[in-house]
């Protein structure tokens, strides 16, 4: 999207979730100065109802070509500054369904002066229109991703504004440094000398505050993302039987055949408030089966992309070699889990590696495997974040700590006070493309361009 484009142009899309059979209501929203004209020429209103700002109106959506009414709708008019986008704003709230909404939109359409609405471009004028500010913006398409209820609660933490609140406090320290600066440069001579030893120390200080923030939202980053952890091990030996225990229902098949897997199968719970998408793999051996040896290779990229692998052996064969040369494919900088399975048989604890005792017909050890999976991930940490920054904002906020450390090796090479200057700026300006204070057309395009259509 190209902020070139005339923002007096009235646009419209589907603003909510729709499926084949699935949804009651569905929502078409309409945002510009044609809004009210476009779903007049296509609605019938019984009664005398009136078209006031944030009032809700009854009537029929009609075919402007049969003349026949295709939906029962309601109407939600909301003229501008007092809506989302801060523009006038109708919203046709009508019955779900794919066909159906596509139906009613494309009435809507009809009208010479209303386009489709570009990815994101709701958000993108209600930012422009000083509705929101960028990191709000942001956190309504986290909130609509949230695959978690803690990475929901981060989203609204930044919806009301606490990230720009954190950013600008620190920006703000910044320019104060920067001013105080530049003050020296230009009037020396006026002004008392300042003590590089206590400006340097508000530097690293400030500096040390970022680094705490980037650590804090590579947690956060795990509410949002979520890990993969993959279930690996020599067929037969209890895999999918384990990945049924820990969803507690039947979704891979098990039966006492070896290979009955063929593919990876995926499934996701969540545990401390972070997404964890467990990978059922087929068993890794010798075969001549063509469709099973593509399992196996699909198993074996698992295994390279895993975050946490869950390495799955029979307590009552022990451990193997061929058990031996499957921990070796595992990347050596990847977590493992060595789980011994088939606990609620007689077995020997002599010569097995197991980390974990598990039963998967009765459940034993499956707490504890959980327990160490949460350990492993960091997944205990979520609960004291009280907000978390996106990939752009993490990456801008490092790039801001990198040039304060730029600063310390001109303090520290006793570099003039122009030196200081160029790289303090440099973390301003970062600070200041995050909160959007500091933004441009083509990193806006690139922010709304992510967005789903509609929002």
């Amino acid at each position: 999207m190209s902020l070139t484009l005339p923002t007096e142009d009235t646009i419209a899309a589907i603003a909510s979730a729709i499926a084949a059979g699935s949804g009651g209501i569905a929502v078409i929203r309409i945002s510009g100065n044609k809004a009210q004209e476009a779903v007049q020429q296509i609605v019938n209103l019984p009664g005398k109802q009136r078209w006031e700002s944030h009032k809700i109106l009854y009537g029929h959506i009609v075919n402007t070509k049969s003349q026949q009414n295709i939906d029962e709708v309601l109407i939600l008019n909301m003229e501008g500054p007092r809506s989302f986008t801060g523009e006038n704003i109708v919203e046709i709230h009508c019955h779900g369904g794919l066909v159906n909404v596509q139906r009613v939109l494309a009435q809507v359409l009809e009208h010479p002066q209303v386009r489709r609405a570009l990815p994101g471009e709701f958000s993108q004028r209600a930012v422009l229109n000083g509705k929101l500010n960028i990191t709000q913006a942001e956190a309504i398409n986290d909130l609509i991703c949230a695959r978690s209820e803690k990475a929901a609660d981060l989203a609204i933490a930044g919806l009301e504004g606490n990230i720009s609140l954190e950013i600008n406090s620190f920006r703000d320290q910044l320019l104060n440094l920067l001013s105080e600066i530049e003050a020296r440069i230009d009037f020396e001579e006026n002004l008392s000398p300042l003590d590089p030893k206590k400006l340097i120390k508000d530097i690293i200080n400030l500096k040390d505050d970022l680094q705490k923030l980037i650590s804090a939202s590579k947690q956060g980053a795990l509410a949002h993302n979520g890990i993969k952890v993959a279930i690996i091990g020599q067929p037969n030996v209890g895999k999918s039987s384990l990945l049924n225990s820990l969803l507690k229902r039947q979704k891979a098949i098990v039966t006492d055949l070896p290979g009955t897997t063929r593919d990876v199968i995926e499934s996701e719970i969540i545990l401390e408030g972070m997404p964890i998408t467990l990978i059922d793999t087929a068993g890794v051996r010798e075969t001549n089966d063509k469709i099973e040896k593509i399992g196996i290779a699909r198993s074996q990229q698992a295994i390279a992309l895993a975050d946490i692998i869950i390495l799955v052996f029979d307590l009552n064969l022990g451990w193997t070699s061929l058990d031996e040369n499957l921990l070796k494919q595992i990347p050596p900088k990847t977590p493992r889990i060595i789980v011994g399975n088939k606990s609620d048989l007689i077995f020997s604890k002599n010569n097995n590696m197991a980390d974990i005792y598990i039963s998967t017909v009765n459940g034993e050890g499956n707490n504890n495997l959980l327990e160490q999976l949460v350990n492993i991930s960091g997944a205990q940490n979520l609960n004291s974040l009280e907000f978390s920054l996106n990939e752009r904002q993490l990456d801008l906020v490092k790039e801001a700590s990198n040039s304060l450390k730029e600063v310390e090796k001109a303090a520290a090479n006793d570099l003039p006070w122009d030196f200081w200057t160029i790289d303090l700026r440099r973390a301003i300006y970062s600070l200041g493309e995050l909160t959007g204070e500091e933004i441009s057309e083509t990193i806006l395009d690139r922010i709304f361009s992510k967005f789903c259509i509609g929002k």
